[in-house]
């Protein structure tokens, strides 16, 4: 079952640049692998996530094949304002999960 980790400072001051950390347990089957018959391994991949603040989108990425199983994904923002940071993978076959943190700027 899928399961997200994220780091996300508490508190920052204002203005600050903070680190933001996940990782997302996926197996991310590439597609191109075939069984001992011969038969594909279908793709199931992460294929987009998405970071927002306070519901403005403030980073994306789209993934492909080559990332590897349980995607390790690291970004900066700067923060003015204490609020929500919302997290979101968009995969194959329907997969879709969401996470949140909370940060207070003083």
């Amino acid at each position: 079952m899928p399961s997200a980790l994220i780091n996300v400072p508490k508190k920052a001051k204002r203005g600050d640049v903070i680190e933001i950390k996940t990782l997302m347990s996926h197996i991310m089957e590439t597609g191109y692998r075939h069984t001992a018959s011969g038969d594909v391994v279908p793709r199931d991949i992460i294929t987009s996530f998405t970071c927002r603040f306070n519901g403005i989108e403030v980073f994306r990425a789209d993934l492909y094949p080559a990332i590897a199983a349980n995607p390790f994904i690291t970004f900066f923002a700067t923060v003015t304002e204490s609020g929500k940071f919302e997290f979101e993978w968009i995969g194959d076959k329907g997969f879709s999960e969401t996470a949140s943190a909370s940060i207070t700027v003083e």
